[in-house]
């Protein structure tokens, strides 16, 4: 089978199209997936440019999405022919968070789905949305996990309420669609006016370009009579942190998810305690998290929005693109 290997220390330059012998049949307890497509993500981009060391010869990529081929004995979750997506903690199926690093997430400290077929147990998968592409499904492991999460099971979503997003990136679009699809009002940021035009035709109330304006936060507090949003979905980090407390309302919720602006900094402590905020620290989520999730995509009729889909051989041109800051949702790769 055909698969993408990064050689260590990593870079975009380490990743190599490799043959590789076929897992063979499933065991007792295990699914055989033929992988149709994954999706980037920034904890991807951190292992293969090597800013986040793995193993010598890992195979990328934490999502996957594909076809069921075989399956093993007791397993009667899934049968041959069934679209399944993978799972970001395999071994995390339900109940409270396991597990505070990625050694057993695909692609760090597992090999992941940059790659042909997978055998592995019947809970490393969920099913895919109805109706859903591989492309669309691959996108949920990751972004679209954390975003659910984010919002519906940490954040208690429910309509009417105010939310607010941080820019153009696959957590933040589908977070967008969550909330619009769930009846909240949506806040955006962005430093583009071309995409601050297509989230307000994704449905954002009012988009305000950080770019240009530094108390962003203030400004949108302004938006919402004073108030402020009812939820952050924080994917900067330190640097947008302190704006999106003066955005978030007294007893505000702000889903911490990202380090794009890096990995520490200061904290306004003293406000963020006297605003009554809560500030949750999360990584993806469950299998059952993801179950409900997928229940939801379907009942909402949502789908993700794509960006760009390349071929398995060309995962650093993706990577390319995705470094450029250019793209709209997600990347997409076709295995």
């Amino acid at each position: 089978m055909k698969a993408m290997t990064l050689k260590a220390p990593g870079g975009l330059d380490k990743l190599t199209l490799t043959d590789m012998d076929d897992p063979g049949d499933p065991g007792p307890g295990e699914i055989r997936v033929r992988v149709r497509a994954s999706s980037l993500n920034f904890h991807d981009y951190g292992i293969v440019s090597g800013a986040m060391p793995s193993e010598d010869g890992r195979i990328p990529m934490s999502d996957g999405a594909g076809e069921v081929e075989a399956v093993g004995d007791g397993v009667t979750e899934f049968a041959a022919g069934d679209a399944v997506v993978s799972t970001f903690f395999p071994g995390w199926h339900d109940g409270p968070p396991p597990i505070a690093d990625f050694t057993t997430t695909p692609g760090d400290g597992i090999d992941g789905f940059a790659r042909e077929v997978v055998v592995a147990p019947a809970t490393s998968f969920t099913r895919s949305p109805i109706g859903w592409s591989h492309e669309e499904a691959a996108t949920i492991t990751t972004a679209g996990l954390t975003a659910w999460r984010a919002l519906v099971v940490d954040g208690g979503l429910k309509a009417g309420d105010d939310v607010l997003v941080l820019g153009t990136g696959g957590v933040s679009i589908y977070a967008l669609q969550i909330a619009r699809a769930m009846g909240a009002r949506v806040f955006a940021t962005t430093s583009s006016d071309q995409k601050a035009e297509r989230l307000r035709e994704l449905g954002a109330h009012a988009v305000v370009n950080y770019s240009e304006d530094e108390t962003w936060g203030e400004t949108i507090a302004g938006m919402t009579g004073g108030r402020g949003v009812d939820h952050v979905v924080e994917v900067g980090g330190p640097a947008t942190l302190a704006q999106s407390i003066s955005a978030c309302r007294i007893g505000g919720h702000m889903a911490l998810i990202g380090v794009l602006t890096g990995r520490a900094g200061e904290i306004p402590t003293a406000k963020l305690m006297a605003k009554h905020q809560v500030l949750q620290g999360l990584i993806v989520g469950s299998r059952a998290h993801q179950a409900d999730m997928v229940r939801g995509m379907e009942t909402t009729g949502l789908k993700p929005i794509l960006d760009r889909a390349f071929p398995l051989q060309d995962l650093a041109d993706a990577f390319r693109h995705e470094e450029s800051g250019a793209h709209f949702g997600k990347i997409v790769v076709q295995i």
